[in-house]
């Protein structure tokens, strides 16, 4: 990529425009599944927690159904017209799905319309998020210089994490500052999705500002409908099966100890309401420091070796930490054994984006990067909590670790094969 008619200053403009639009966006996906152990008696009235947190669970695994379609829809519209407009509108989709949530009225005051109405807002939300993956890992890939292109694009993760961290942070002040725990179910939950409308506007207003990326606005001039469309797409069928090779066992991993692990130290672990969110707070804050790390070493030794390094601990390693932890009664023993999961998980999600960005040329890259990583996170990401839930009321919680361990294996069998992708970058052909 030609990068020398962006200056420095517009490029870390860019880079920062872009995280925060990625922030707010995934801060109003992530208070669903933070705040969902508070809200779900008002939708889903039940005296069993595990039933209703397996309804909730169920809306936010339909959520990610959507994604493939955002994950098509926006990346065909960033190939087509550009990455910024195509970020300005998720983050707008984003906005009223989130303000959506916030203003439907309980299950007691409308009856079924109020599970209806959280579907709907929730499908919403899961079009906006399918899509604003695939764009902005392109968008940030394409604005970074060849040498740091692994620490750019890792902070698509670091804001990704840093959407879930404000979520959990504005639990933490509701919670121990503000508000008592009835408080929180009767009508509390709803103020993170109000801040969560609010935010998204914000957003929109510095996507709408942002400058275009060089690899976008080179063929900007060419008249070619076959750009980002599907029949193009499908011209790079190596680079697709690998995107889903290489997502299938980190995806899952990742919402298995992100957003899973909240009802997990509730259910399973049996520790409150306020140290669940605390260990998950302060883990992922650590989580999020880490991937500038790891992205910034994948720039010096390659991708390869980080990918290989997450599926051989994640193969061996998994059933052991969730073992372990699941019969820990210790807050810091939780705490660590999640750390070391997350360091784990690392070597996959730091670098994750600009793999794929590497994978495809840009006449279909932002449609090439979203659309199998949003199939492959439908099928696997959106359904490990719901999976998990079904299996701990089965009285058959660990299957679900081995199942995570043959996904990762399965990963690690493409990452074995694949070539680095630092070596054979599809953006340098820009």
């Amino acid at each position: 990529m030609n990068t020398t008619q962006i200056t420095t200053a517009q490029r870390i403009k860019a880079i920062i425009g872009g995280s925060i639009g990625n922030l707010v966006e995934w801060y109003d996906w992530y208070a669903y599944a933070a705040f969902a152990i508070y809200f779900s008696n008002s939708f889903f009235p039940d005296s069993d927690l595990n039933a209703q947190l397996m309804n909730t669970a169920g809306i936010f695994a339909v959520g990610f159904l959507m994604r493939p379609i955002g994950g098509w829809m926006f990346g065909s519209i960033a190939d087509k017209i550009g990455r910024k407009r195509a970020m300005t509108l998720s983050v707008l989709l984003m906005s009223f799905g989130s303000l959506l949530i916030a203003l439907t009225p309980t299950y007691k005051t409308i009856g079924i319309l109020a599970p209806a109405l959280l579907l709907i807002a929730r499908l919403l939300q899961g079009l906006s998020v399918g899509g604003e993956y695939g764009v902005s890992a392109t968008y940030l890939s394409e604005m970074a210089t060849e040498d740091r292109r692994g620490f750019y694009s890792s902070f698509q993760y670091v804001t990704l994490i840093g959407g879930q961290l404000i979520a959990l942070g504005i639990q933490l002040i509701l919670q121990k500052l503000l508000l008592t725990e009835a408080q929180l179910e009767d009508w509390g939950w709803r103020i993170p999705f109000v801040i969560g409308a609010i935010l998204s506007v914000i957003a929109l207003y510095l996507r709408a500002n942002l400058h275009e990326t060089e690899a976008f606005e080179n063929k900007k001039e060419i008249n070619d409908k076959k750009k980002g469309s599907i029949s193009e797409l499908l011209k790079h069928p190596k680079a697709l099966l690998t995107v889903v090779g290489l997502t299938l066992g980190g995806t899952l991993a990742f919402y298995t100890y992100t957003t899973y692990m909240q009802k997990f130290l509730i259910n399973t672990v049996h520790l409150t309401k306020e140290q669940s969110t605390l260990i998950s707070f302060v883990s992922l804050f650590i989580f999020a420091c880490l991937q500038p790390v790891f992205g910034g070493l994948s720039d010096r030794i390659g991708r390869r070796p980080l990918l290989l390094g997450f599926g051989i601990l994640g193969t061996v390693c998994t059933v052991p930490l969730l073992t372990a932890l699941s019969h820990t009664t210790s807050m810091w023993t939780a705490f660590f054994l999640i750390m070391a999961a997350l360091i784990i998980v690392s070597g996959y999600t730091s670098i994750n984006a600009i793999v794929k960005a590497e994978l495809f040329p840009s006449e279909v890259r932002a449609l090439g990067v979203g659309l199998p990583y949003a199939l492959t996170v439908a099928i696997f990401g959106g359904s490990a909590e719901y999976i998990a839930l079904w299996l701990k009321k089965l009285g058959i919680e660990h299957y679900f670790y081995w199942y995570i361990t043959v996904c990762i294996l399965f990963s690690l069998l493409v990452y074995v094969r694949m070539k680095d992708t630092k070596e054979t970058s599809k953006l340098n052909e820009d």
